[in-house]
């Protein structure tokens, strides 16, 4: 058996894993890399497999960084099937169009200055035609029902408790010449237990026999939820009181939808003000009407909230507005009065977080609020930094709104929540593979597997290196 690590090795983002076994390859995720414009451009475009040799892709969840090179992979060969929870699959209709729409902008934008220069015009990574194509061979399954994939591959899919689909990829595995099974694990992104809207994320007492992991914020603590929601409160009222406007750059699956839910509960409490909040991304638009379609994916708490209050929508309330066009989003442009404007991207690399930023990055009445990792030189992550002067759409722009950073909304485990999910297996794993983390993150949580859980061997790959097990 073999595994090779082409993405989100030493890095978070571009989630790609190859396993091959049993003469057969399957690739656990194909995400997108993040971060640096022009290298993120190149990694995508590189192609690190060969397509058409995969013989099926389990994907863990429908983030970007997880799916979003999905339409590539069916347009360079590939045949097999994407297999996925149902709404997973149901995310990916419209993430992936999505993703395609920026491709096609993004060049479209870049193609008209290299046409000046005389240079050779960039095609997109991908088109939406290509994504209609990759939907083909999507194949829903349900979270603990066992199937087998490939002879001697039987998969199962459990709850990883991150956003609305995401899953735990269980294979067990049953090589020729040798006695019994093997189970391997591929955490995908493991949530966090106790926040809203999702389900927390499942025991695998059971245990493996090798284990591939993410460690994301391995070396780090997120505040309590509870004091996150204290703390919006406090931020919505301290711009409030300035008289200025709230601007909170978030992933349109997951984020965008726990803000809007914690935001309608201190609506209903009066712990913040009663002034305007703008949901301005279609896509989250799009998502937050999947969300609506898989309440067997909610906890208990968003249930008891549905039937106390009696409202049919968690993701709605009365001075809640969904912007739907072009126009709409314009006009909060002009906006004078204090107000709340959640859009996307969460990175700030696109979407139409940058129109507002542009109008409003420079007055220290406003403030930005961000609630999620930042790659590596992206404007989020300048932004996080507080550097005096930022660029977006190519021109400067003085940062002086107000910059706050709230961790306890992310739907990542801290490093207590990852040890306290490896700890639960009964069978520590021969193997250890931590991934989809930076550096410092991976090295100090492969320490404690070792230090605290006694795991025998953890490895943080690099880009590309292979692995006999």
């Amino acid at each position: 058996m073999k595994l090779t690590f082409h993405g989100a090795a030493r890095t978070v983002t571009g989630s790609q894993h190859l396993l091959e076994v049993n003469g057969r390859r399957i690739l656990l995720d194909c995400g997108l890399f993040q971060g640096k414009r022009k290298e993120s451009f190149e990694l995508n475009r590189q192609g690190f497999i060969d397509a058409a040799s995969v013989d099926c892709l389990v994907l863990s969840h429908a983030h970007i960084d997880h799916s979003g090179n999905i339409p590539s992979l069916v347009r360079n060969g590939f045949r097999g099937d994407i297999i996925s929870t149902q709404a997973t699959r149901d995310l990916c209709a419209v993430m992936l169009m999505d993703s395609a729409h920026i491709q096609e902008q993004d060049v479209f934008f870049v193609n008209k200055q290299r046409s000046r220069n005389g240079q050779k015009l960039f095609e997109p990574l991908y088109s939406k035609e290509d994504v209609v194509n990759a939907m083909n061979h999507f194949v829903g399954v349900a979270p603990n029902r066992p199937r087998e994939i490939l002879p001697g591959v039987r998969l199962t899919l459990t709850e990883a408790g991150h956003m609305l689909g995401s899953a735990n990829v269980v294979l067990d595995l049953t090589e020729p010449g040798k006695e019994g099974q093997r189970r391997l694990i591929f955490s995908g992104d493991i949530g966090r237990p106790g926040i809203p809207i999702i389900r927390d994320p499942a025991e695998l007492r059971e245990g493996a026999d090798i284990l591939i992991m993410e460690s994301t914020y391995g070396n780090r603590l997120h505040p309590p939820y509870q004091n996150s929601e204290h703390d919006l409160a406090r931020i919505v009222d301290d711009t409030y009181q300035r008289g200025g406007c709230l601007l909170v750059p978030a992933f349109a699956v997951g984020r965008t939808q726990q803000l809007v839910y914690a935001l309608h509960k201190l609506y209903l409490e009066r712990d913040i003000p009663e002034l305007p909040i703008y949901v301005d991304s279609p896509l989250a638009t799009r998502v937050t009407d999947i969300f609506r379609l898989h309440p067997e994916a909610y906890d208990q708490e968003i249930r008891e909230f549905v039937l106390k209050g009696n409202h049919e929508n968690p993701f709605g309330f009365e001075t809640l507005r969904y912007t739907r066009t072009v126009n709409e989003s314009k006009e909060l442009n002009f906006l004078r009065e204090p107000a709340i404007i959640i859009s996307a991207s969460g990175m700030m690399e696109g979407g139409r977080i940058l129109h507002h930023l542009r109008k409003r990055v420079s007055d220290p009445k406003n403030t930005i609020l961000i609630t999620g990792w930042q790659a590596p030189n992206t404007l989020g992550r300048r932004i996080m930094e507080q550097q005096e002067k930022v660029r977006v759409f190519g021109d400067e722009y003085p940062l002086r709104a107000k910059v706050e950073t709230l961790t306890g909304f992310s739907g990542h485990a801290d490093r207590d929540g990852l040890l306290a999910w490896a700890g639960a297996m009964e069978k520590k794993p021969e193997r250890t593979f931590l991934v989809h983390g930076e550096e410092e993150s991976a090295t100090a949580l492969a320490a404690d597997l070792q230090e605290k859980l006694h795991f025998s061997r953890v490895d943080i790959p690099e880009p590309h290196q292979e692995f006999e097990v």
